[in-house]
């Protein structure tokens, strides 16, 4: 049985359901798939964002600080330096990364993977040595599992071979998802309005993710007042936790329409996606544009933001808007998505959105890109 191995520095919770089923997957095509992860960082660990696999390799990763960064080694089970391919998450950080890339570990046949963005997209620097430097491994694996279309782009402009990129489409468990919202009853619906003070049918915007400085909280509190200026029956509900969980509770002391109201997840987090008319996301967009699309509500964003590749999903005035970053503007975005006739061609979009970037469509493509990287032979290096 051919053996793959897939390394992540640590296992996130809306990646068990991937993994899990691209497990399954793999072993009815005669693959064997392990998953090697470690541990977030301290800072990592506030986001409070991972998981457990039973069945997951667990190795204990070392961190080291270097100029305000993180830099870890994670270890690799020599019982699995074997594997036919190895795949590795494309960040200059892992320092582990490293031998693997420059052919100093695993058999002479042993194939590597690079699984990815192409860049770091939430990059101050584009032009910088971090980024040249991640360039130039780019050419340096055998095959790209990409993350979506704009990674393949990327890959392409960076000479990478058309024909070694998979195209992922990332997602997350939609099914699932779907599952809890269609779990969530009037009763708790009548419990997530009552704990914010609203009543039925009144504007209730949702912010639901991690909450650090790239997400622009303070211009999603800013556009808030805006908004509740011109419609006093608004709420502003934020779901999630982070390093910035202060800013958001501060703001909500002296703003009876804000309410902080934790992690949440299962039909817990569906029950306040219900009782949104919109998914209000200033700062750095990524894998919850399908939350969005799932529930059936316009995620409006800024245009300036340090966005991940699932930004590529949202097409603004379709299913989303895209404004500047404006608080003004993205108030005005908020008030036209949810005018009766617009709200409801965007919801048919976004549901239809939800069935196009589905979590079984990924785990296919990542297995379809895994047997053709097995079946086609190592990459030359110049």
């Amino acid at each position: 049985m051919l053996k793959v191995v897939v390394a992540q520095h640590r296992l996130l919770h809306y990646r068990l359901a991937f993994f899990d089923r691209l497990h399954e997957r793999c072993a009815t095509r005669g693959i064997e798939l392990r998953l090697v992860h470690g541990q977030p960082s301290q800072a990592e660990a506030l986001k409070k964002d991972v998981g457990e696999l039973s069945w997951a390799d667990v190795v204990r990763n070392r961190f080291a600080r270097l100029g305000g960064r993180d830099l870890l080694w994670q270890p690799y089970p020599r019982a699995l330096r074997d594997a036919d391919l190895v795949v590795l998450m494309q960040e200059n950080r892992i320092l582990s990364n490293y031998p693997w890339l420059l052919r100093l570990r695993g058999p002479r046949n042993q194939k590597i993977a690079y699984w990815g963005h192409g860049r770091n997209l939430q990059s101050t620097a584009p032009a910088g040595l971090r980024e040249r430097w991640k360039r130039w491994f780019v050419r340096r694996v055998d095959w790209w599992f990409a993350y979506t279309e704009r990674t393949r782009q990327i890959l392409l402009s960076d000479g990478f071979e058309a024909q070694r990129i998979t195209v992922l489409d990332n997602a997350i468990d939609n099914e699932q998802f779907a599952r809890d919202l269609a779990a969530v009853d009037g009763a708790r619906r009548a419990q997530c309005l009552a704990r914010i003070g609203a009543a039925p049918g009144d504007p209730i915007g949702l912010y639901c993710g991690s909450l650090y400085p790239d997400k622009r909280l303070d211009l999603l509190i800013d556009a808030g007042d805006l908004i509740r200026e011109r419609e006093p029956r608004f709420r502003l509900v934020v779901v999630g936790d982070g390093s910035s969980r202060a800013q958001v509770t501060e703001a909500a002391r002296t703003r009876d329409w804000l309410h902080w109201v934790g992690m949440q997840r299962g039909v817990e987090k569906a029950a306040w996606f219900s009782i949104a008319n919109a998914y209000l996301s200033p700062g750095a967009v990524g894998l919850h544009v399908l939350d969005a699309f799932c529930a059936g509500i316009p995620m409006i964003t800024t245009d300036s933001a340090l966005h991940g590749p699932e930004i590529a999903y949202l097409e603004s005035g379709r299913n989303g808007f895209v404004v500047s970053a404006d608080a003004r503007a993205f108030a005005d975005a908020y008030l036209q998505a949810i005018e009766p006739a617009r709200f409801a061609a965007i919801r048919q979009a976004a549901f239809r959105d939800a069935q196009r970037y589905t979590l079984d469509n990924m785990v296919e493509r990542f297995i379809e890109g895994i047997e053709k990287c097995l079946t086609t032979p190592r990459l030359r290096y110049s």
